[in-house]
């Protein structure tokens, strides 16, 4: 994740491509209802952060650069999309068309991070930096702000431009787990304890 950008444009046939590349992710009955808000113009840009970091939070703000991106993308869905879809011949059997309520597991976020995960790769493939975070307790303001549809779901921000050397996040110092804890297959013997050594025992 990249949070310090330089200021300057990415050309609109860049983001274009990287947008329609990203929505190509696989969607549950091929609903597609993962859309993109896309905000590259400073003024646009700037109502976002006035929303999110209003009065004095923005002098506070850690990531300061993270503010110059030319461009924001707000990653949306809308779960009755897929309670639609659902109702469909082809798909109706499945029950799932009663609604979203009706949905054990809510497709409507895998899918949009799906979309987030291409969008991620694709920028860097393409040189530029990205950032991925959350609306959170400011997505109704933002759907106020920008417009958004009520029934609307804004799932997540993803802010793109040409990366400047930055500070890694707190995280970041985080150890990936051991494969062997997170990769599991039916009948494999659990993993065997790391041997003791003389002198290990206190």
């Amino acid at each position: 994740m990249v949070r310090a950008f330089a200021s300057d444009p990415i050309e609109p046939g860049v983001v274009d491509d990287l947008l329609e590349r990203a929505l190509r992710a696989p969607s549950a009955g091929n609903t597609q209802a993962t859309e993109l808000l896309v905000l590259d113009r400073h003024e646009e840009t700037a109502r976002y952060w006035q929303v999110t970091l209003a009065g004095g939070r923005r002098r506070k703000f850690r990531w300061q650069e993270l503010l110059d991106a030319p461009v924001l993308v707000l990653v949306t869905t809308r779960p009755a999309a897929y309670a639609e879809r659902y109702a469909e011949t082809d798909k109706s059997p499945t029950g799932l068309g009663r609604g979203p309520d009706a949905w054990p597991v809510p497709y409507w976020w895998v899918d949009a991070g799906a979309v987030i995960q291409n969008l991620l790769l694709l920028a860097v493939d393409r040189g530029l930096g990205a950032c991925l975070f959350g609306p959170f307790d400011h997505e109704p303001a933002l759907k106020t702000e920008l417009g958004v549809a009520a029934d609307t779901r804004l799932v997540a921000t993803v802010a793109l431009g040409h990366p400047l050397p930055d500070e890694p996040g707190r995280s970041a110092t985080r150890p990936r787990r051991p494969l062997a804890e997170v990769i599991h297959r039916l009948g494999a013997p659990p993993p065997a304890p790391p041997a003791v050594r003389p002198g290990d025992r206190s």
